[in-house]
């Protein structure tokens, strides 16, 4: 009889764990609309517009004074968190850059919302009041969301989600589940569900414009995880294209280029495939950095990451991308060197093309 109240004990406890850890981290559908926020008198795209779209990879506002515990592959990194007088500093540095570029678009990663480590700030929400108010059309889509990491390094809530902002209106958004990283059902429920998130910017006259915006997983050695990412997106690209409509897709793959591996430093080899699984994407579509690019003469004006390193002294990597159906033909790309490597650990890509 004993031994049948413990288990009974013992059952009850593990389902109110279960029940626990489900309530707290986030388990979004395959496929879910987004709220999308306009301004009423937000202005419409038109057919032939010139405009330009902005990426970036934003690290949580972070800036580059730090080298976080997963920067190292046995996440010994000694940094937990950043000050706020350096999240202050990267805030108006962001600003900066967008106001000397003057996108029409933004397309937004890793942007902090209720994480600790931040300050619980919804990072969205404080870039667009820092902004003209031009900027105030947007929509945003979470791929890390929990109330509690039991990790030392964190030990609280986290939120990580995909931004997109815009001058002109946005129709509807829609986020997309990626595959995850499998260990098991704990660890799973807390750890990140990658997404792409789709955006319609309707077009005066015309087709709408199909905006993607996008960060792959890090971390997934040892798994199919890219590869299976990689065959959802290359997928959802090849129904845009056959169903006519004019998209890009933008954001940190964290893969490399075809042919870019052999250019790093011997310890970051480890991170990635001997083949690339970008090779797939750059053979059925347009790829900004292309292939002679990213590993010619001149590939380091190509480089995206700069990996927080003491050793690393400059960005050493290509890992963030435009993608784009020949529908676009006279795009024009350009990764951003001029005074933003302190911002973040990547750095800002433009694209600049006609609506079609």
């Amino acid at each position: 009889m004993r031994i049948m109240t413990i288990a009974a004990v013992l059952l009850v406890l593990i389902i109110a764990l279960a029940i626990l850890v489900w309530s707290i981290t986030f388990h979004p559908k395959d496929l879910q609309h987004e709220i999308v926020h306009n301004n009423p008198e937000a202005p419409m795209l038109q057919r032939g517009q010139s405009i330009k779209v902005l990426s970036w990879n934003l690290q949580y506002m972070a800036g580059k004074n730090y080298e976080f515990w997963y920067d190292r592959a046995d996440g010994s990194g000694p940094d937990t968190r950043p000050s706020r007088a350096d999240i202050e500093a990267t805030y108006a540095e962001v600003v900066r850059i967008i106001e000397e570029q003057k996108p029409d678009i933004l397309l937004l990663q890793e942007l902090h919302d209720g994480a600790v480590r931040t300050d619980h700030e919804d990072q969205l929400q404080r870039l667009i009041s820092m902004l003209p108010e031009e900027f105030s059309n947007h929509t945003e889509a979470f791929y890390w969301q929990t109330d509690f990491v039991p990790i030392p390094q964190i030990m609280g809530a986290e939120g990580l989600k995909l931004a997109v902002i815009s001058k002109y209106r946005i129709d509807s958004a829609i986020r997309h589940q990626l595959a995850t990283i499998k260990t098991n059902i704990v660890y799973d429920a807390f750890n990140f569900k990658r997404a792409v998130q789709e955006v319609h910017i309707p077009v005066y006259g015309g087709e709408p414009l199909v905006l993607m915006n996008t960060h792959l997983d890090a971390f997934a050695q040892g798994s199919d995880t890219m590869q299976k990412q990689i065959a959802y997106i290359q997928q959802l690209l090849s129904d845009k294209t056959t169903a006519h409509e004019s998209w890009l897709i933008a954001g940190d793959f964290n893969l490399l280029p075809p042919g870019q591996l052999s250019m790093l430093p011997e310890a970051a080899e480890n991170y990635y495939q001997t083949a690339s699984e970008m090779a797939s994407i750059y053979q059925q579509f347009s790829v900004i950095p292309s292939i002679e690019q990213a590993t010619g003469e001149e590939a380091q004006q190509w480089f995206t990451h700069f990996p927080n390193r003491s050793q690393i002294t400059a960005p050493d990597r290509t890992i963030d991308y435009f993608v784009h159906t020949n529908k676009l033909s006279d795009m024009e790309g350009q990764v951003l060197h001029d005074n933003t490597w302190h911002i973040s650990d990547h750095l800002p890509m433009v694209a600049r093309f006609s609506v079609p």
